[in-house]
Parts: C-alpha cells; structure tokens; sequence
C-alpha cells in the first residue's frame, strides 16, 4: 500500500478514537461537562413526532434555553439518550436558535421519547469514517485513480500557482460580464482534462463563475457533479444554477431544504405525483400496523411480544416496499437531470456508483479533507477543485491526526502539485483599505478591488486596548476565553457609532467571548465565532481578538489563516478590537498594524474611557 494512503488510514482511525473519546457520556465526561463544552443538548422538549422521506422516525425539539456554545451542525451524527436507557443512533437534521430536527436510525420512536430528561450530544461519525476508509483502501485498485493520487502526492510542485492562465482553444460563448480571470476559469475547466483548480479568495465571484461553467458543461451535453464539504455551500450554488435554468437534482437531507429548492430534491420531485398517493395508502397501512404494536407497551408475556414482532415485522416489510418504489423513481430523476448535487456523503447515499458522469467540481475544497474527496473521485472522469486554502482548514479534533496532516484540504494538497490553476483576482466585496492586507499577505499583492469600492476613507479601524488593563480570562467553562473591557468597548461603539444592529456582526476567535457577547448585547445583533462566519459578510464587522497578556502568548490566533477570514468578511467597515503589546510581538500582527497606521484609522481604548 502507497504510504500516504495508510498514512490517511491511519489519521482517520485516529480522529474515529478521539471522536468516541471526546464524546463519551460516563463519569469521566458528564453530562454537565458535555453541556459546558457544546457537546451536549439537555434537556429537550420533543414538539412533534413523525415519519421521513425514508421513513425513518423524525423528531423536532425545542431548547428551554439558547444554546450558547454548541458544536452541533447540519448532518451531525448524533445520539439520543436518556438516563438508564440504551441510546439511539440519529442525525441532527437542523438546529436554528432554541428549535432544531433529527432523524433517528432505527425502526420505531423508543418508547422514553417523550419522557422527561432526553437530551442529544455529539456522537463518533462511524458511518462517514467508515466511508472514507473504504474509499482510500480502493484507490490502488482504479488504475486512473491511483496515478491521480500519485500526482497529488509526488514530488514534483508547480512554480507559482497564483499566475496560471488559459489560452482559449475553442469559440465558447462565455458571459460577457465575467472579468477575465473569471472568463479564463471558466474557459479552463471547459478544457480539463484531468484535474484543475479555480482559487477564488474571498468576494471573487467564485459562485458565479464555477455557475456559468456547469452552463457551458451542460451544452456541451455533459452530466456534472456538483459537491461541496456543507449542505450550506451546495445549496448556494444550487440556486445559481436553478436561476439558470438547469435540471438539477438536490440529493441529501431535504427536511431542511427552502422552498426554492424542496421541489428539485427527490421528496419534492415526489410529492405530488401518482406514486406518492400510492406511498401515502401504504404508510398509512404501515401505521395501522404500527399502532397496533404499540398497545403492547414495556412489559408483557411471551404471546404478546410475538404478536408485537409480527405487526412490526408487517410494519417493515411495507417500509421496504415504499423504498423500492423510492428507488426506482430516483433512478429516472437521476437520468433526467443535468445536474446532481450533494455533500460527498450525500453523493455516495445517492447510489451514483455505475452511472457515468463526465466532470465533478467540488466547491469549498479548502474545507474537505482529504479521505472525503476520495470517496467521490471515481465518480467522474475529470476533477474541478474550488476554494481558497488561504483561508480556515477543515475541522479535525486528534491533534494526532493532526499532526499528520489530516486537517490539510484536498485543495492545499493538490494546488502546489496540479499545474492548472486559475485565480480570480479581483474582489467585488470591500472597500479597498479592508482588502488590502490580504492581498498584499496572502495573495502576493495579486488580488485587486473593483473600481467601484475605491475612493473612501475610515473603513479600517484599530482600538488598541494596550495599558487599559483589559486583560483575557478564562470563562465559566474554564476552557474558552473572554475580555469584559473589549465587550465594554463594543458596547459604548455600538451606541457612539449608532450602528444599524441588521447590518453589524460582532466575531471573535473564542466562543467563551461569543457567548459573553450574545449575554450582554442587543438582540438581533449577529455575534459569530470566525469559523462559523467564513463565507458570511456584513457591511460592519467588529473583531473582537480577546488575548491581552504579560507573556504576549496569543494561542490558535497563531494560524493566520483564521485572521484572513475575519478580516475580510466585512463590506464596508472593518473594526478591529485587541492588545497591541500582545499581538504586536507577533511578526504577522504587526504588519496588520503598520499597515492599519498606514491605511486605516489607528484609536486607543483610552478615548473610550473619558
């Protein structure tokens, strides 16, 4: 076996472990400690009960209180527990504010459902590592796919990845009001052959762009795959092609999916055809069935449990029955779109494997590790990656793994390796002044702002809390940090500046300070953590940087990329908050702040405090 390839073994088995690790519920890790941590919702209030596309048991809750600093996400594994009961396997459908969904894995509602004390937490995504491991043990047995590996891990790297440029070969008839870089992109992946990149820093018109290249894909008769690593970017680029026109199918969780996109998912598609009043007639039986099993309730004697197994046994084998009919209707929507899109798990549930697809792009590249890519690769004959590794990594919780590599994108690995890269160069996003230290930084002074946002003045600004005394402290979870004099700070702004509270995001690198943020400030005042805002904007941005101490340690503030994110997120106004004899021993912090007195507004903390 290739080494790298046991290597990505080897780091998704260890990123397994400490998933099962990290959350467990025993008296090590309890449950108040999972709560302090984000891993645990308790207790829920169960609003509805109900039965799925798949027919699978679906639950909606709703939370006594906000949740403060959750790690939950859209299609999270999760399990449903409660004290003195064995858990059921699920996965979080949806979670906005204090209501939220999940589907259960298993045939019928436990019968503690309802009772007081249910509560969910995070649980080791078994199925998605499961995946995964198989797809890398069967690279070296796709021969094209094995030297595709073998390019992406050789040792040969391309000179300079942000100057590549295309040569039209054809007389495709690109939109005219793309920019060049952009028309270039476009062009190049019509000409793939193999593997090529579109790097799209932040505000490029990376949407647009891989959009109007599906359309020429299409014409060209070719069936595309369109992925990205969350349910949120697929359906971003989704919608843009439905504006086009497109036949798309959404495959994938669509109990969440808006109305502008439910009727192109398969339940949508379904819902009012010949076939789903056919479905409704036999989860109607199957909930006769159903009922009737029920009235036989924890304890009871031999015969009844017998009688309860057959009319559930009826109950799944009519199940059955309605995912055949499913199955095949699938089938011929599958045949009939131009465009399938998903998650790459999505992608692999949707059973594409056999059918014949001429190009896969997957969108946000610099957010899919790895192992998922290859789960999805054979797919197509030709790749088109998208994204900016010059910005946040995918999330991996075993530093082990880690340490490994497995936090490093599908994108990163490939684009020092495949020749074919196309940056778009000009941002139509911020005023000049917000853009110009990330491009200067990180995009070796290739990433231009349209014409349009130059000319203003007081758009970047720096408070510099330094002798203020405003210093870090650990919050109530003893693990995250807070800085009260920054919040203060932002307080006093958010009145002096009398900020528009839709058009202001307040983000921060630390969810200890976001918590304390969402506890003392308006709301319907946007308050994020930077990871969960990479690929949001607001015209105001706060960034609220926490570290103020003696050592100058200013911890995963270290990984610059999460700085790109942030300050690049905002329209029109960039407002800095931090310590300057903290950051500033830092060679990258302190570029930002000589380049903030050069271009920007410099402040201290002490105006605030006459």
């Amino acid at each position: 076996m290739h080494p790298r390839i046991k290597q990505l073994l080897d780091c998704t088995a260890l990123e397994e472990k400490e998933q099962a690790n990290k959350y467990r519920l025993d008296q090590a890790h309890t449950l108040k400690q999972l709560k302090a941590e984000g891993l645990a919702l308790h207790p829920l209030i169960i609003t509805r009960k109900s039965f799925g596309y798949a027919d699978y048991p679906e639950i909606s809750f709703r939370l006594p209180y906000p949740p403060e600093n959750n790690l939950f996400r859209d299609g999270a594994a999760i399990e449903c527990f409660m004290a003195g009961e064995d858990p059921v396997r699920a996965v979080l459908l949806n979670l906005d504010g204090k209501k939220g969904e999940f589907r259960l894995f298993a045939p019928d509602f436990p019968d503690w459902i309802e009772d007081n004390g249910v509560g969910i937490k995070l649980a080791p995504d078994t199925r998605t590592t499961g995946i995964m491991k198989d797809g890398l043990r069967a690279i070296e047995q796709n021969k094209n796919l094995f030297r595709l590996f073998e390019t992406l891990h050789g040792d040969i790297e391309t000179a300079n990845p942000l100057t590549q440029r295309t040569t039209a070969k054809n007389n495709v008839c690109i939109d005219s009001s793309l920019n060049p870089s952009q028309q270039e992109a476009v062009q190049a992946i019509l000409e793939n052959e193999s593997i090529c990149i579109v790097h799209g820093p932040p505000g490029t018109g990376k949407t647009t762009t891989l959009v109007e290249a599906i359309v020429q894909l299409v014409k060209q008769n070719e069936k595309v795959l369109v992925s990205a690593p969350s349910n949120t970017a697929v359906d971003h680029i989704a919608r843009g092609l439905l504006k086009k026109g497109i036949r798309l199918l959404r495959v994938g969780n669509s109990s969440k999916a808006d109305v502008d996109l439910f009727p192109h998912t398969p339940e949508g598609k379904m819902a009012n055809s010949k076939i789903q009043q056919e479905i409704k007639q036999l989860r109607i039986r199957a909930e006769e069935f159903r009922r009737m099993a029920l009235k036989y309730k924890r304890s009871f004697g031999k015969a009844e449990r017998e009688q309860r197994n057959l009319l559930f046994k009826e109950v799944r084998a009519i199940r059955d029955e309605i995912r055949k009919i499913q199955d095949y209707e699938e089938e011929k929507m599958m045949s009939d779109a131009d465009v399938i899109a998903g998650t790459p798990i999505g992608l692999y549930d949707a059973g594409l494997k056999g059918k014949k697809f001429q190009t896969l792009i997957i969108d946000e590249a610099g957010q899919c590790i790895e192992p998922l890519a290859w789960c999805i690769f054979p797919l197509a004959d030709k790749i088109v990656l998208a994204g900016d590794h010059l910005q946040l990594p995918p999330t991996v919780l075993s530093q082990e793994a880690m340490a490994l590599g497995l936090n490093r994108s599908i994108l990163e690995t490939a684009v020092s390796k495949v020749p074919s890269v196309y940056l778009l160069d000009t941002q139509y996003r911020m005023r000049a002044s917000i853009a110009g230290f990330s491009s200067n930084y990180f995009y070796r002074g290739k990433l231009q702002t349209a014409s349009s946002l130059s000319g203003k003045t007081g758009e970047l600004v720096f408070i510099d809390t330094a002798g203020t005394g405003y210093e870090e402290i650990h919050g109530p979870d003893g693990v995250s940090l807070q800085n009260e004099g920054e919040l203060q700070l932002i307080k006093q702004l958010m009145e002096l500046e009398n900020f528009e509270i839709t058009q202001t995001a307040i983000i921060s690198p630390y969810s200890g300070q976001v918590s304390a943020a969402r506890a003392g400030l308006p709301e319907g005042l946007r308050i994020s953590t930077i990871d969960s805002f990479q690929g949001q904007e607001k015209e105001i941005i706060i960034l609220s940087l926490v570290r103020s101490n003696d050592e100058c340690e200013i911890g995963f503030l270290k990984d610059y990329r999460r700085m790109n994110v942030a300050i690049t997120r905002a329209k029109e106004k960039l407002i800095v908050i931090g310590d300057s004899a903290t950051i500033g021993a830092d060679p990258f912090y302190r570029a930002f702040l000589e380049y903030t007195e050069q271009y920007g507004v410099y402040r201290t903390a002490w105006e605030f405090n006459t």
